[in-house]
């Protein structure tokens, strides 16, 4: 089952509004064949193992991280695939939350004599799919942040570019790869000018959509994200209407959606994530400076956040110190999910919800 899990880490943030599932069969006390759920959701993670196995799968065992699915859709039922391959005991990590399969594929399963068994590696396996359980039970997506500081906790390096080394923003690449969306603020675009993709080598096909929230329009026409719209889809919600900037920006192929302001005048955050859901996005990556990054923890709109921690003091040339928001949101948090030491810098994963 940590192999499937595995196998399942492999699509994570790439398979549309379907889980990313791992798949690993076995035969003989030997794994034959492994799969994950394909790019945008299909095939499944069943289907792939049982037709990438070059070796007869009677009476083989099946390791799937979620419950297979049971219903119609789009493909047939991976219940029925498992059934006329032949395998003989399936064992699942937990139920599938989506009520068209939620705990029916043990009695299908059970009725063609394969023996089933469910809850191997399970808080493991509900750690990983805690995105995908919120998207069935919230108009909300998950949401992870992501922010670096300085040891002395100044989330800007009045001097430098980067407050954090290069190992440390390798790891926030690959945490892109595994979100199907960026979200960030016009100031953090026209302060960094930043490109936002993933820029790992073989990872650059997972690079995300960009979404910018940007109130008044502001963003610059000659800015990366706005130069890249053409390879990367790239939202901008707005409340200001400026026709001739819309034109602009809707002939350099980005898309534009109007938002509600909340009290503050400030875009509405709520309904910002809500409308991302609608377009499709389930798993999004909060990617911005200090202000926009407490306005979505004092809204309690994160559900992870990433603290990258500089192994330097900047003192005088540190900008922006976010310690007392830090200190407020974080320090009675228990759910600390993972510390990593990348040479001489930390990461510390909090649970926030």
């Amino acid at each position: 089952m940590k192999l499937a899990l595995i196998q399942a880490q492999k699509n994570l943030g790439n398979t549309s509004d379907n889980p990313s599932v791992g798949c690993v069969i076995t035969k003989n006390n030997s794994v034959i064949s492994a799969g994950c759920t394909s790019n945008n959701g299909r095939p499944h993670a069943e289907y792939n193992a049982i037709y990438q196995s070059k070796i007869n799968l009677k009476g083989a065992e099946l390791y799937v991280t979620l419950e297979p699915c049971s219903h119609y859709g789009k493909t047939l039922p991976c219940t029925k695939t498992i059934i006329s391959s032949g395998i003989k005991k399936v064992f699942f990590s937990i139920n599938d939350p989506d009520l068209r399969s939620y705990n029916k594929s043990t009695e299908l399963l059970k009725k063609s004599n394969i023996k089933v068994k469910k809850g191997i590696c399970k808080n493991e396996t509900n750690s990983f799919y805690k995105s995908y359980i919120k998207s069935k039970g919230s108009l909300l997506p998950f949401v992870t942040c992501k922010l670096a500081i300085s040891k002395d906790f100044f989330t800007i390096n009045k001097k430098k570019k980067w407050i954090t080394n290069k190992f440390s923003r390798g790891r926030v690449h690959l945490m892109r790869s595994n979100h199907d969306c960026i979200m960030t603020s016009c100031e953090t675009v026209i302060k960094d000018n930043p490109i936002l993709t993933c820029r790992i080598n073989g990872l650059e096909n997972r690079s995300p959509s960009r979404i910018i929230l940007d109130r008044r329009l502001k963003i610059p026409l000659n800015s990366n994200i706005v130069k890249e719209a053409t390879s990367h889809r790239t939202i901008i919600f707005y409340n200001k209407v400026n026709k001739n900037k819309i034109k602009q920006l809707k002939n350099l192929k980005i898309e534009l959606l109007k938002i509600s302001l909340d009290i503050d005048n400030n875009l509405d955050l709520h309904e910002t994530l809500i409308k991302a859901k609608e377009l499709g996005y389930y798993r999004i990556f909060l990617e911005s400076g200090k202000k926009m990054t407490t306005s979505f923890l004092y809204k309690n709109l994160i559900d992870d956040f990433n603290l990258f921690v500089s192994d330097k003091n900047l003192v005088k040339n540190g900008e922006n110190n976010i310690k007392e928001q830090l200190k407020l949101f974080l320090s009675n948090k228990k759910g600390i999910n993972e510390k990593a030491n990348l040479f001489g810098e930390k990461l510390i994963k909090y649970k926030i919800k």
